[in-house]
């Protein structure tokens, strides 16, 4: 039997094997290059495809977007039954929309309600008047996203990213409305669903209620620090808080559910900015003054090849429990050279004149899947550290609760350098009396780090079994052979032994 069978039930190991290998498919179903588009999900073995279909604001009747959705849908899933198709439901409505939508008796009767020969209102949807942010505590806004998500349901569709559901859900006391309209979403996938299941994410790291979570898996946008002393516009990927736990929607307890990252779009790429702001302001202004997809688009061919396999090697030893979702499709906005254009994964070709030239390099990281990284990953539970309260076992001495690794490498983990009291380069008490850190260099290079125990420069050890030191100098350096590079330091603390594997 496939990993990828389900029917009514999908277990952590089967929702994991879509994570690991999914692509954010942004609109695929609206596709003018789909033929190619299909070509490339077979040959990276895609698997699951996130923002496959939704609106943001819509650009054509609700009758013809479901129609071409149903379309697509049927041919993707002809050439790969197995993939997932994953609808959006977003944190925006618009009057027009709303307003020349006629609202199915399917609706009324899920809600307990007197059919009314009537198109949704605006009015009652939003927070404030005159808004487009949806009150998902308002009972109109309930029947819209659950008018969308079962009609997404009968297209083929059997996941559903729920944007920023923390926005729209700010009314939401005790999250019962978004609940209920979840719950009304899963009740009727259980009937009609392809497989029986559907499966929902947001822009969340946690939403768990009573113990447990609305959410199958979390989901969010990368995080970014910029580099400056690097030609170009150079970042470099941070931890931001963990995926929370609880009793998963299949009942069972986990201690952080399974995390999905991506190249987030919101707006282009911010011309003005590029052409009146300082390289220090334009560093600082979101991703060098764009969003996280056309920053990533404005790069040269090498060097989104070189972003990728960092990004895969990143989400590997910072979140075990994370998955990165690979750009096959995103929007680019008018803002990247004056005109509408989309971000291809796809091989530049006559099928896809646009391709962005990203496929062959996607494929190495997905065939080769994320085992060999996780090997030296961090551990799971990312906020908690550990060694609190822990003793030596043989002297009794009282282990340091925090360590940290600090030098020259720093900025290029997204830290200050030389911070001994640095959050971000914290090391995680592994036993036996040792702490340990993973991450990744994106540069090859020589770079010095020391250890600082307690997170202060009064107690500090750099070489092997060497001696305690105080103050910023005399640090060791290690080498990074290649781009890209796994670093895993490890430190034992009543010996000062100090380990230093690196895997490329």
């Amino acid at each position: 039997m496939s990993e990828g069978y389900f029917d009514g039930a999908m277990p952590r190991k089967t929702l994991e094997y879509y994570l690991a290998h999914a692509a954010s498919a942004q609109w695929i179903t609206m596709s003018d290059t789909l033929d190619d588009d299909i070509r490339v999900i077979l040959k990276l073995g895609l698997k699951f495809l996130g923002r496959a279909a939704g609106i943001w604001k819509a650009s054509e009747p609700d009758d013809t977007h479901f129609a071409r959705v149903r379309a697509a849908a049927e041919k993707i899933h002809a050439a790969d039954p197995e993939i997932i198709l994953q609808a959006c439901i977003f944190e925006a409505v618009y009057r027009e929309d709303l307003e020349r939508t006629p609202i199915p008796p399917f609706v009324f009767e899920a809600f307990g309600l007197p059919v009314e020969n009537r198109t949704f209102r605006h009015e009652d949807c939003t927070m404030c008047p005159g808004d487009n942010m949806p009150d998902i505590a308002r009972l109109e806004t309930q029947m819209w996203f659950y008018y969308r998500g079962r009609m997404y349901i009968d297209c083929g569709c059997e996941a559903f990213h729920m944007g920023q559901i923390h926005l729209y859900a700010a009314k939401d006391r005790g999250y019962t409305a978004i609940g209920r309209v979840i719950e009304m979403l899963r009740a009727y996938g259980r009937e009609h669903a392809r497989r029986h299941k559907v499966i929902f994410d947001a822009h969340s790291h946690s939403l768990v209620v009573h113990g447990r979570s609305l959410l199958d898996y979390n989901a969010m946008p990368f995080t970014r620090y910029p580099v400056l002393d690097r030609p170009g516009e150079k970042l470099v990927l941070v931890r931001e808080g963990k995926s929370g736990g609880g009793i998963s929607p299949e009942g069972v307890y986990e201690k952080a559910l399974p995390f999905l990252y991506e190249y987030d779009n919101w707006g282009g790429r911010d011309n003005w900015a590029h052409a009146h702001q300082s390289e220090q302001e334009l560093a600082w202004n979101q991703w060098w003054g764009g969003d996280q997809i056309s920053w990533f688009a404005y790069q040269d061919e090498d060097a989104r090849n070189r972003f990728l396999d960092y990004t895969f090697k990143w989400t590997a030893v910072n979140n075990p429990d994370g998955f990165f979702a690979f750009p096959l499709m995103r929007g680019l906005g008018e803002s990247f050279d004056g005109q509408e254009r989309v971000y291809r994964l796809n091989n530049r070709s006559d099928a896809c004149p646009d391709g962005f030239s990203q496929e062959d390099a996607a494929a190495r990281l997905l065939h080769a899947g994320y085992g060999k990284y996780r090997a030296l990953a961090n551990p799971s539970d990312m906020l908690d550290f550990g060694a609190r309260d822990v003793d030596d076992p043989q002297t009794g001495v009282r282990l340091p609760e925090k360590v940290v690794l600090y030098g020259s490498f720093q900025p290029y983990v997204g830290a200050v350098a030389n911070d001994s009291n640095s959050e971000i380069t914290r090391m995680y008490y592994v036993g036996d009396g040792t702490y340990a850190l993973s991450f990744v260099m994106p540069y090859a290079g020589e770079y010095d780090f020391g250890i600082s125990t307690w997170g202060t420069l009064s107690a500090c050890v750099c070489e092997d079994g060497g001696l305690i030191y105080s103050g910023s100098g005399g640090k060791s350096r290690f080498t990074v052979p290649q781009d890209n590079t796994i670093v895993k330091i490890s430190f034992t603390y009543m010996t000062n032994a100090i380990r230093i594997e690196m895997l490329s």
